[in-house]
């Protein structure tokens, strides 16, 4: 197993507080349109999807028409409840402070909304320009698919098999496994439900955490196990 030479971060319900947020907005929004879930439904099944794949997702499994205009509807609300309500996620800027590996974020959101809740929560420009937004590689490419992840790599020069990613969602786990990386799972945000940890490890996770302080010991210890099986 290769030793870990750069650390990808997915941003919702990892970095920032989001998860929750958004959750109770698509679910206000869909209960509203005739397909009543729960706030806490939502963020089990949905939580790492964008939007407009989970609308998908619903009119599929529900057979029922969706407006095209929950899509602009759900944006506009949820950028403005962001802008005043998102928080960063306990013990993430200690975290941080205590990397010593090249680090980047990869995430389903827009550029513009990473911006503005990485911005808001004071830790945007720790990260600079390795702020990767899925949706700007395409509407077609975002995870579950593993682009994001690969893109994130290639801008450091990084074997995917060199890097640890951290998530918080079954999508995103499934994403950095297709893409060939490491994975460990984050249960510490609003979002989180009973059998969340287990959803990440079946998924792929090596180990789950639920607390950002416990990260960089996490690190060390996969790392430290890679050199020996290597040795």
């Amino acid at each position: 197993m290769s030793s870990i030479d750069l650390i990808l971060f997915d941003c919702d319900g990892v970095l920032v507080d989001s998860e929750i947020i958004a959750s109770e907005v698509e679910a206000e929004l869909l209960t509203e349109a005739g397909y009543p879930i729960s706030t806490e439904e939502m963020a089990e099944r949905f939580a790492g999807m964008t939007w407009h794949n989970t609308l998908l997702a619903i009119e599929k499994e529900a057979d029922i028409p969706l407006s095209a205009n929950l899509i602009t509807k759900n944006e506009a609300i949820l950028d403005k409840r962001l802008a005043t309500d998102v928080k960063v996620i306990e013990g993430v800027k200690p975290m941080l402070a205590q990397l010593t590996l090249p680090h980047g974020i990869c995430s389903n959101s827009t550029s513009a909304r990473l911006a503005m809740m990485l911005g808001k929560v004071g830790i945007k420009n720790h990260f600079g320009k390795h702020i990767y937004s899925a949706r700007d590689l395409g509407e077609d490419r975002v995870k579950p698919k593993p682009d994001i992840f690969l893109h994130g790599a290639k801008q450091f020069d990084i074997h995917p098999s060199r890097v640890l990613v951290i998530e918080d969602s079954v999508h995103g786990v499934h994403a950095a496994i297709t893409a060939g990386m490491r994975v460990v799972g984050f249960t510490g945000a609003s979002h989180t439900y009973p059998s969340h940890a287990d959803k990440l490890t079946e998924a792929g996770a090596e180990t789950v955490i639920s607390r950002m302080s416990a990260l960089p010991g996490v690190i060390a210890a996969l790392s430290e196990w890679s050199e020996s099986l290597t040795a």
